[in-house]
């Protein structure tokens, strides 16, 4: 039986040049899983606790002060593994010694496994006959805490090539997307400097309008028509605007600011006139009723949770009870470990809440998401469009769908 013979951690960086952690998980002193920590940038304020005092170091000492604990364990064995972390932290949010330590070392073991066996990791990950491709949604413009001052207060506005039959063709879809919308803001403005957001959006110093019109105009100037051939979706990220204070939504480039019914009414006009097919965190991440309310009015939208569920099971099972969100982002960091993600995963599936496997705006060039993204039958895998760090999924994508010719797997 394969046994882990040693782990080892160290400092690396992610895409923003910031510290993060890097563990292998070694098998039989062969087969080598490598995993590196993303970061986000609008954190939802249950995720676990990434670095212990927001320190990698720490968290890497962690790692190799108790790196002989996982010596012997079979790496397929993942609740082992979780429970052998558990062992060393047993907090809720994994404050002693890091959700990386547990993101780092959970996904490792499970690449380690794949490697040993000669099979792809999603295979590792699941045990179901028939998978899945996920539609990949890209980011082509950015604004809020990924972009900064003058762009828009919306985060992301994300292309879907939902008519898509292929996953090169939905990937050549978002590239021509990104590529065109960087015209028509040329366009409509000389001096934008084809900046970039954290996830490779484009930054324009323009209004949520402004940037949702540009983008529809970019699609239609390709000839895909906007809910046959793609749809936009969006990101608000809306507790990043909630001001807790005086109970209100705060839009500082719009020059708005809302309370919870106007800001319903504001994403419901969002969604109808730009027929948006994918919405997340419309609301703060404590506003479960009001999530409920967009969901039973757009109940064919992806009316996503992210910092409000936080690939958390417990939050989730709230969420659900009052039909919250008919779709959840699954970050495995938010999380923990991936034993953690694929129980929540188990759980949304059961319940009929779609999949959104998404990465984090901090990011490495690591491209596991896409296996877990199918493993977990994930509807949507958001991974951005240009860059080095998204990049590096997309392509791993293509590589499966290669993979699917000789095995059989369903595209899209």
């Amino acid at each position: 039986m394969q046994k882990i013979t040693s782990v080892r951690g160290r400092l690396v960086y992610d895409s923003r040049g910031n510290k993060t952690i890097e563990v292998d998980v070694i098998t039989d002193n062969e087969y080598v899983g490598r995993t590196s920590v993303p970061a986000g940038a609008s954190v939802g304020r249950n995720e676990v606790i990434n670095f212990p005092n927001g320190e990698p170091e720490k968290c890497l000492d962690a790692i190799n002060n108790n790196s002989s604990k996982f010596v012997g364990l079979d790496p397929m064995d993942l609740k082992c593994i979780h429970e052998t972390i558990r062992e060393i932290d047993n907090t809720d949010n994994y404050s002693n010694v890091g959700g990386a330590f547990a993101f780092a070392i959970t996904i490792s073991s499970m690449e380690s496994a794949s490697k040993f066996f000669h099979v792809p990791l999603f295979n590792v990950l699941t045990n179901k006959s028939k998978l899945e491709f996920p539609i990949p949604l890209g980011n082509i413009l950015g604004g809020g805490l990924h972009a900064g001052i003058g762009t828009p207060d919306i985060q992301e506005i994300l292309i879907c090539p939902h008519g898509s039959k292929s996953i090169r063709n939905a990937v050549e879809i978002n590239f021509n997307v990104h590529r065109e919308l960087q015209n028509v803001l040329y366009q409509k403005n000389l001096n934008f400097t084809g900046g970039r957001s954290d996830e490779g959006g484009w930054a324009p110093e323009i209004n949520n309008e402004e940037a949702l019109e540009a983008s529809c105009k970019a699609c239609e100037n390709l000839g895909y028509v906007l809910g046959k051939d793609v749809s936009l979706g969006i990101d608000l990220a809306s507790s990043t605007q909630w001001d807790q204070k005086h109970e209100k939504y705060i839009y500082k480039h719009n020059q708005l600011q809302l309370t919870q019914e106007q800001q319903i009414e504001f994403v419901s006009d969002l969604i109808d006139r730009y027929k948006l097919i994918y919405v997340e965190d419309a609301t703060h991440q404590d506003s479960f009723d009001a999530m409920s309310e967009l969901t039973n009015t757009f109940p064919n939208v992806f009316i996503t949770g992210d910092d409000l569920t936080v690939t958390n099971k417990r939050i989730l099972e709230h969420a659900i009870k009052l039909k919250s969100c008919n779709a959840a982002i699954l970050k495995v960091n938010q999380a923990g470990s991936l034993y953690d993600a694929l129980k929540f995963a188990q759980h949304a599936n059961k319940n009929n809440i779609k999949i959104i496997t998404s990465h984090r705006s901090g990011e490495t060039i690591d491209s596991q998401i896409a296996h877990i993204g199918i493993s977990t039958g994930s509807k949507m895998l958001k991974i951005g469009v240009v860059g080095g760090e998204r990049v590096s999924k997309i392509n791993e994508l293509i590589r499966i769908s290669e993979y699917d010719l000789i095995h059989g797997m369903t595209q899209l």
